[in-house]
């Protein structure tokens, strides 16, 4: 979960330092124009992305440090953060919504696999 926290405080001291230009006229080029334009909009939206479907690990990370360790649960954690960070740097650096897709998908599924987990060793039941 600290991982996660510090990528979030990474892209807000990268969306700050993009920012920069327009605001306060810090590495302007000549022309007047902010050099970070085109990748400023894919941090602020990468950045919107980290309090969305991670909610949902944190909350069950939490869950889970108040049950005994489980191996599983410890790998999953680690899957979707990395997953996290490559995220963040597809959505930032490419405009290939494909692969940004298909690195969401093994977020997606590391939280839900996470959840599961959560659920059988608290001893609860799945709704069908």
């Amino acid at each position: 979960m600290a991982t996660h926290v510090a990528l979030a405080a990474f892209l807000y001291a990268f969306l700050t330092v993009a920012r920069a230009p327009a605001i306060w006229g810090v590495g302007r080029r000549a022309d007047g124009s902010n050099p970070w334009g085109a990748v400023e909009p894919r941090i602020s939206a990468n950045l919107s992305n980290q309090f969305e479907w991670p909610l949902f690990f944190h909350a069950a990370c939490l869950i889970l440090l108040q049950l005994p360790a489980n191996g599983t649960s410890v790998w999953l954690a680690w899957l979707f953060v990395a997953g996290r960070m490559l995220h963040s740097a597809v959505q930032i650096l490419t405009s290939n919504v494909r692969l940004r897709g298909i690195v969401f998908t093994v977020n997606f599924l590391a939280v839900l696999a996470l959840w599961v987990v959560l659920v059988r060793a608290a001893g609860m039941q799945p709704v069908a």
